[in-house]
């Protein structure tokens, strides 16, 4: 399917699995107009070319007690590929660590994390983030409220 590109039927498929990721093939098949095993074994197709690359369940932060959000940008002593993939392996390793970002500008890496309080924020910060050895500052911005989390992404531009 790469190779031939992506139409308009795909560009639907991957908006509609984007909103209504446990929507039913039969109805993923009725609302593209295509009979239900074209439409599975496109879904398919997209899969295995790993333009999907998974499903998963999105979780209210506030209601499972998350409901800090911030954003710590990082700087580091050094740059060099092993010190990068160290500092991306520890913060992958830290299950607050939602997000992080690889960026140019004053901070080196773009955090995102989720926390209930601040002693949890400063246990994060303190006994996991600033321990992590080429981590030379930290500046940590907190969101007062969150307008939109998640994608979709846009799907016009995919060919």
């Amino acid at each position: 399917m790469p190779d031939e590109g992506y139409d308009r039927i795909d560009r639907a498929i991957l908006a509609i699995l984007q909103r209504e990721g446990r929507i039913a093939n039969v109805e993923l098949a009725e609302r593209v107009k295509l009979s239900p095993s074209s439409c599975l074994r496109r879904t398919k197709a997209l899969e295995a070319a790993g333009l999907i690359s998974g499903y998963r369940a999105e979780l209210d932060r506030a209601r499972a007690g998350l409901g800090m959000t911030v954003f710590i940008s990082l700087r580091v002593a050094q740059h060099s590929r092993a010190t990068s993939r160290g500092i991306e392996d520890a913060l992958t390793a830290i299950p607050a660590v939602i997000a992080c970002h690889v960026v140019s500008g004053e901070a080196d890496f773009l955090v995102e994390a989720v926390v209930p309080d601040f002693a949890a924020y400063e246990s994060l910060l303190l006994d996991h983030v600033l321990a992590i050895d080429a981590v030379v500052d930290a500046r940590s911005t907190f969101a007062i409220r969150t307008v939109l989390s998640r994608g979709p992404l846009p799907v016009d531009g995919i060919r």
